[in-house]
């Protein structure tokens, strides 16, 4: 069987851990390194967007960093308990006409017995900024 370490229940130790290890995982823009962080049959809502499965995670994320250009995340543990955890994030982009946005957000997850995310709730929310508001600087980790 497939384990992606640390396992529920979550402690506050294992829970910044999980949270940490999807922050990484996001900033290598890779979409299937990240989908296989989600079970076979996870199932998202981001913003108004249905996702379910491993494919469509690849596609969704293929596009996403298509659009978003230069995109650095960062992610904070807003609460857990048990096999779910709480998030709430930053990330920094710009479009292909070099206008600049953050995008502040929240993140429900909830994993399987084996540390797979099984269901994610992304509510998100785009602010337009100049590129010398940026707080994202660091370089793009591979």
């Amino acid at each position: 069987m497939e384990t992606k370490p640390p396992l529920p229940p979550f402690t506050l130790e294992t829970a910044t851990a999980k949270v940490q290890a999807a922050e990484d995982a996001w900033n290598t823009r890779n979409p299937e390194k990240v989908s296989l962080a989600y079970t076979v049959d996870s199932q998202w809502r981001n913003r108004a967007e249905f996702i379910n499965g491993r494919a469509e995670i690849v596609t969704f994320l293929q596009r996403k960093w298509d659009k978003e250009l230069d995109y650095r995340l960062k992610k904070r543990l807003w609460s857990f308990m048990d096999n779910r955890i709480s998030v709430c994030f930053e990330y920094e982009w710009h479009d292909d006409g070099g206008f600049w946005y953050r995008a502040y957000g929240n993140e429900n997850w909830e994993f399987a017995e084996n540390g797979l995310m099984k269901r994610r709730e992304a509510s998100i929310n785009d602010v337009p900024i100049k590129e010398s508001e940026r707080k994202f600087l660091w370089e793009r980790k591979a």
